[in-house]
Order: structure tokens, then C-alpha cells, then sequence
């Protein structure tokens, strides 16, 4: 069988494999509750009354999300009708394959063949990202938006590198043999189609979800270290890709800032960090209190989740909670008189901020370095089941067959990330040689992700997956075959 029949017949079973996985996730574990009923009322109120706000207590303006996910849910509402979740989670999962085969053509052009298909497997049958397509929430439009742009800034920096006159493509080339003398317009060799792809992924990433800034401010640098590495072009040339991709992804913001403005009055281009309307209280006190102790998403789930509406047990905080047994006392106290009304209070958030502040003082390298390292920890390698029916605190064995799925998940989770690691050495030093750009911005990417959950008090799994491109992508070159010695191999030069 020739080989390109065998890549499409093997490119067709790992999608088939990945379709028939989707579906057991949404068959029997949809996610259709919580932030789910946000957005769906942000949507139906966008349709029905054209404001971008809640329901409860009358229709009121919000900013405390952004209009990306909401405007998504709204036209699949106009399309298969309101609140038509199983219309939606069957768009995710056909974005989420189409996601899949734009990372298997990046291995495939940057590495071989053998890695995009190895790519595609990987990607097709990865449970953690799968099984948020059955979820109506933004992870699985925010890890398409991370792929899609990282999809076009791999077919620009193969376009902008051609030399200048050198045709971009097969049907560039035949259109210069039929008479043009300036066959290879400015706009072609720059690559402007594919900048501007660039731009509208970052730009509707962050538009889901503020924290997808970040994609940006990975990407757009490594364009312009790109430009200003060819001498050969003039400046406007080199910067006119990135100031187009840029202008793309500001310009939705600046529309939603002036919004925002004149709404509440406040400069908030972005969702606030604590999800807070002006005017709303933020417990301060009690988040710097939380920040003292938690690490795992079980104290995530138990204690800062059920702040303001719902009881708190001590019996649930972990012994690092507390440095004395008067500090014991003085925590159970504080929480017995919060339990009775179950909501905050300035009052609260003062005796919180007391207890932080002792704490803090007491451990700074504890709380600065020690805590926010080991809730990242957490958030890379903890069981990533929480959308299955399994127990959170799944080392306790009170269901021994979740448990040990549980520990299956953990290891999967962790031969992703092991995988990760070794194609990154084995292939970083070709890649640096052929395609810089795109190994600063992927790295650079999962840098900042980092960086950015150093800072949060809540340590959730689902704030690594929009990494999971960059892993699934390194993962496979942990597979690559290497060139024989003293032949370099020129597949990855591909335009």
C-alpha cells in the first residue's frame, strides 16, 4: 500500500478512536451545571434584550466575563435552539479533532510524517482535553484558539523565511511562470494571511478567557524577533506582520474597554481578577488566609469554594492550616461564628486577614515560595478527574475501583508530561536551528502560564490544559527517529 494511503488510513483510525472517546465523555459525563448556566444566561440575554449581563434580580450589566464564550453559546442558540448543550458540546468535539489534525501538520512539518501521525494519536486519545468537550465551559474553544495560533505562526515563519522573490507555494510558482514580472506581491511573502490568523486566535483566546493574554505575549514577540532577524527586508516589512496580528487582538478589547467604560465608568478592557462587579466586595482577608495553607484542589473545593453560602468544617482543613494549637482554637472559633449565617462580612474578612497576617510573618518562605510552588505542583500532576463521577480525596480508597482509575489518570497525566520532557531535549537543538520562533513561543507560553499560577490562591487542574498543545506536540518528538549520521534532514523546511 503506498505510504500516503497508509497516513490517511492511519490519520482516520486515530480520529475515528478520538470521535468514539468524545462520545463515551458526553454520553456519560456532560458538565452541564455551574459556570455552565452563567454562560448560558449571559447568551439568552445577549439574544433577548441585548445586554451583557445576568438575570437574578432583575436584568443587570456585568463585566465579570468576557463576551467570547457567551457569543459562541448565543449563535449556537439562534442556530439549534435555546439552551441546546448537546448542539454545543458536538461543535466542541469537532473543534477539538479539527485542533488535533492542526497539531499533527505542525509535527508533520516541522519533523516528519511518522511524528504528525504520532502527534494526532496523542492528541486524538488524550482524556484530560477530551473530556472537556462534554463540558459547556471555555477550555475546549481555549485550547483550540492555543492551537490554531500556533498552527498559523508555524505556516508564517515558514512563508516569511522564503527568499524574497521565491515563490510561497505550488500555485504561486505556476502563476509566476504565466507572465507577471512582479509574480510575488509583498503581502504573499510576508505571509499577511497567515499573521492575521494568528491575530483572531489570540484575539477570540482572549476574548474566552482573560488569562489567554498570554498566548499573545508569547506569540507576537517571537513574530518580531523573526522580522528583525531579516536584514534583507526593509522595517516596514518586518514589522507589518506583527503590527497587523497585534491590531487584530487590541481591537476587540479596545471595543470592550469602551464598553465597559461607559457602563461602569471604570478603565477594564479585561475580566476583573476576582470576578467582581464595581462596586462589589472582594474578601481579601480571607483569600490571603486561604493562601497560607492551600494547596490541593480538595481544599480548593472544600474550603474556598464554600466562602460566603456554604458552612465550613474545620475537620477539612489540613494540619498545615495551623502553627499552634492556639492558632487551632482561634481558626474554629472564627469558622464556628461563620457558620451560622454561612456569608462574609467586613468583619470576617478582618479576622481573616489577622490570622493571615501572623501566619505570614511567621513562614514568608512558606507562603512566598514553598505554598505557590506546591499548588502548581498540584495543578500539573494531580488525577485530572474532576469532571468523572470519582471522590475528590481519591487516597482515601472509600471507592477502591476510583481510586485505582484515579492512580491510572495520575500516571497517564504524568507519561504526557514525562513524554513532554524528553522531546524537548531530543528536539529543541533542530528546532532551534530551523524554526526558533516557534520554540520561544511555545516554551515561552508555558513559562508564563506558569508564572501566572505562582499567583493564584486556588489550585485548579483545568488551568494547565491550555499547555496541553505544547506538551502533546513535545510529547511526540520523544518518538522521533533520529538522521543518520551526517544526513540532515530537510523535511521540516516545508513552505
Amino acid at each position: 500500500m503506498p505510504s500516503r494511503q497508509k497516513t490517511i488510513l492511519w490519520s482516520a483510525a486515530a480520529l475515528l478512536a478520538g470521535l468514539s472517546l468524545r462520545i463515551i465523555f458526553v454520553l456519560h459525563h456532560p458538565r452541564w451545571v455551574g459556570d455552565t448556566m452563567v454562560y448560558a444566561d449571559l447568551a439568552q440575554n445577549m439574544l433577548s434584550h441585548h445586554v451583557f449581563g445576568f438575570s437574578e434580580g432583575g436584568l443587570q450589566p456585568t463585566l465579570i466575563r468576557l463576551p467570547g464564550y457567551p457569543a459562541f453559546l448565543a449563535v449556537c442558540f439562534v442556530l439549534f435552539g435555546h439552551a441546546n448543550y448537546l448542539a454545543v458540546v458536538c461543535i466542541q468535539v469537532a473543534l477539538d479533532l479539527l485542533g488535533c489534525l492542526l497539531l499533527a501538520s505542525i509535527a508533520a512539518r516541522i519533523w516528519s510524517t511518522r511524528a504528525g501521525l504520532i502527534t494526532l494519536w496523542l492528541a486524538a486519545l488524550c482524556p484530560f482535553t477530551a473530556n472537556y468537550t462534554a463540558a459547556v465551559l471555555t477550555e475546549t474553544l481555549s485550547i483550540f484558539c492555543v492551537t490554531l495560533a500556533l498552527f498559523a505562526l508555524e505556516r508564517w515563519q515558514s512563508q516569511f523565511t522564503l527568499p524574497l522573490g521565491a515563490p510561497s507555494s505550488p500555485a504561486a510558482s505556476s502563476q509566476a511562470k504565466v507572465g507577471s514580472q512582479d509574480a510575488f506581491p509583498a503581502s504573499d511573502q510576508l505571509g499577511l494571511g497567515w499573521s492575521l490568523l494568528v491575530g483572531f486566535a489570540c484575539s477570540f483566546a482572549v476574548l474566552i478567557r482573560p488569562d489567554e493574554g498570554l498566548l499573545a505575549a508569547a506569540i507576537i514577540p517571537a513574530m518580531l524577533c523573526l522580522a528583525f532577524r531579516s536584514p534583507a527586508r526593509s522595517i516596514r516589512s518586518r514589522l507589518l506582520p506583527a503590527a497587523a496580528a497585534s491590531l487584530v487582538v487590541l481591537l476587540p478589547l479596545l471595543l470592550w474597554g469602551i464598553r465597559n467604560y461607559r457602563v461602569f465608568h471604570v478603565i477594564q478592557p479585561l475580566a476583573p481578577r476576582y470576578a467582581n462587579d464595581p462596586g462589589e466586595t472582594v474578601p481579601f482577608g480571607f483569600m490571603r488566609w486561604y493562601r497560607t495553607w492551600g494547596i490541593d484542589f480538595q481544599s480548593t473545593f472544600d474550603t474556598y469554594w464554600a466562602y460566603d453560602g456554604a458552612p465550613i468544617d474545620i475537620h477539612n482543613l489540613p494540619p498545615r492550616a495551623f502553627d499552634s494549637p492556639t492558632q487551632r482554637a482561634a481558626t474554629a472559633n472564627l469558622l464556628t461564628q461563620y457558620n451560622v449565617n454561612q456569608s462574609e462580612t467586613p468583619a470576617f474578612d478582618a479576622a481573616f486577614a489577622q490570622l493571615a497576617a501572623v501566619r505570614v510573618a511567621a513562614h514568608p518562605f512558606r507562603y512566598y515560595v514553598v505554598l505557590p510552588i506546591a499548588r502548581l505542583a498540584d495543578m500539573w500532576l494531580r488525577p485530572r478527574t474532576e469532571l468523572l463521577r470519582i471522590p475528590i480525596p481519591w487516597w482515601q480508597f472509600t471507592n477502591p475501583a476510583a481510586s485505582l482509575f484515579s492512580i491510572f489518570f495520575a500516571l497517564l497525566d504524568a507519561a504526557y508530561l514525562a513524554l513532554a520532557v524528553l522531546g524537548l531535549i531530543r528536539s529543541s537543538r533542530k528546532l532551534w536551528s530551523t524554526r526558533p520562533e516557534l520554540l520561544i513561543a511555545t516554551l515561552a507560553l508555558v513559562a508564563l502560564r506558569c508564572a501566572l499560577l505562582l499567583t493564584l490562591d486556588n489550585s485548579e487542574p483545568r488551568y494547565t490544559l491550555e499547555c496541553f498543545p505544547m506538551v502533546i506536540l513535545f510529547a511526540s518528538a520523544a518518538f522521533k527517529t533520529s538522521s543518520p549520521k551526517g544526513v540532515i534532514s530537510t523535511e521540516g523546511r516545508r513552505p
